[in-house]
């Protein structure tokens, strides 16, 4: 992608409306626009990054044998009533009539939905086990939305659902989920923590939070940070194996760590000094088992091998898709703009043209464009009639993990200049092998 072609609206100033990082850098970067309060247009930018997160998120819910399907915004009022959940919920739910006086709403979240169409579809344990999820745009009406994305009343959401025939294979598939949810913010450069947490208007017995360290999160948390350093890496999991799954989840949540709502104060004194943490995360995803809370009311149930019908044990597991963006550049920025991990970034290099008409530069400039595209690396190509000082400024706002700087000094010795966005260290070395090894740092992503 050319700069000079791209929609890429920055701002040199910060907006007096944005209160924390995420928010401010997304505004001045041109990712996103504000269209009310809480509601915000993705810009092609800010498009990018999210898509990209959308595709992590599918690959490991896929990889963990979960099944991908897409249920509408809108609810019909009626589910959430056999469910007993429309008038409890408060008026964070959105409601509203149909030209027909029907009532409906725009779902904050899709218990009802996905348990109606269960029980429309499955009569056998034959059929079990189950997990189905989306990703889709969910409703909740914040009373005071703030922090861009973070806290937004309009939000991308992957929420998955299990249906098992009994609670043993239904915290299996909890457990699936934990894995499957470790490995996904591994891969987005996060160290999420897996946190007991409360329930809420979900329900259930068992959840998990996960959240990421930053300074400007939401909820007081209380850990031993040895779990800070505990990673997954490459290390193949059979999902389908019970025992395996549920040493990996043991693994990463034996040590300390709650939010300030399960906070246990004499639990926590039981860790050792050096290693007891207080501070503050951001809730990136969360995960349920709450048994036959919607399927008892609902009548989704299965027959047995006995030939006896029993309600099916559920669990819901969230991801806040839109919100990781935030989460992100919260925990990944500095003084000069974002810092995006390779995983997530919207371009993976930035070429930058120090004299933009001088016909070697430009020659030079069109050469690493071609060979980065012929790898696989779309790059964005600074090429606008503009000084250094203003490129390298857009670079650093946008945060692309490499740039590879052009001039003509350095290409009389026969160099480009490879710069890491997250260390600042710069190397001279050919435009060939510049290419090369950003090739190399992204094979396999």
């Amino acid at each position: 992608m050319r700069l000079s072609r791209y929609f890429l609206p920055v701002l040199k100033e910060n907006p007096a409306e944005a209160q924390i990082v995420s928010h401010r850098y997304m505004l001045r970067a041109g990712m996103i626009k504000q269209q009310a309060a809480g509601i915000y247009s993705w810009l092609p930018l800010g498009y990018r990054v999210l898509r990209r997160i959308e595709e992590i998120v599918h690959e490991e819910q896929q990889r963990a044998g979960h099944i991908p399907l897409l249920m509408p915004t809108l609810q019909p009022a009626d589910l959430w009533r056999e469910s007993g959940r429309y008038d409890d919920y408060g008026e964070e739910m959105l409601r509203l009539k149909d030209r027909h006086g029907r009532d409906m709403l725009y779902g904050p979240t899709n218990e009802e939905m996905i348990t109606d169409i269960f029980r429309s579809h499955v009569e056998s344990y034959k059929s079990l086990p189950l997990t189905l999820y989306h990703i889709q745009w969910k409703f909740r009406d914040e009373i005071r939305p703030r922090f861009g994305v973070m806290r937004g009343r309009e939000f991308l959401m992957k929420d998955g659902y299990n249906f098992d025939i009994d609670k043993e294979a239904a915290l299996h598939a909890y457990n699936r989920h934990m894995v499957s949810y470790l490995r996904t913010y591994e891969r987005m450069g996060l160290t999420a923590i897996p946190m007991r947490a409360a329930s809420g208007p979900i329900g259930g017995d068992n959840t998990h939070e996960f959240l990421v360290l930053a300074s400007t999160g939401e909820s007081e948390v209380f850990y031993d940070d040895r779990v800070t350093k505990l990673k997954l890496g490459a290390r193949a999991i059979d999902y389908d194996d019970r025992a395996e799954v549920a040493g990996v989840c043991a693994e990463f949540t034996t040590l300390y760590a709650r939010t300030d709502e399960t906070h246990d104060a004499a639990a926590f004194e039981a860790v050792p000094e050096a290693h007891r943490k207080v501070g503050r995360g951001i809730e990136v995803g969360q995960i349920f088992y709450f048994g036959t809370k919607y399927s008892e009311p609902m009548g989704a149930t299965v027959v047995t091998p006995e030939g006896t019908r029993v309600p099916v044990h559920m669990g819901s597991h969230g991801i806040g898709v839109s919100r990781l963006l935030g989460a992100i550049i919260e925990a990944s920025h500095d003084d000069r703009g974002i810092i995006w991990p390779e995983g997530v970034t919207p371009f993976p290099v930035g070429i930058v043209n120090l004299k933009q008409g001088d016909g070697a530069t430009d020659a030079a400039c069109e050469g690493l464009y071609r060979a980065l595209k012929a790898r696989g690396l779309e790059p964005l190509y600074d090429d606008r009639d503009e000084r250094a000082g203003a490129k390298f400024a857009t670079m650093d706002l946008i945060g692309l993990p490499w740039r590879i700087t052009v001039g003509p000094r350095g290409l009389a010795a026969g160099t480009v200049e490879l710069t890491s966005r997250r260390s600042g260290e710069s190397e001279e070395m050919g435009a060939e092998a510049a290419v090369a090894r950003v090739a190399e740092i992204y094979a396999g992503r």
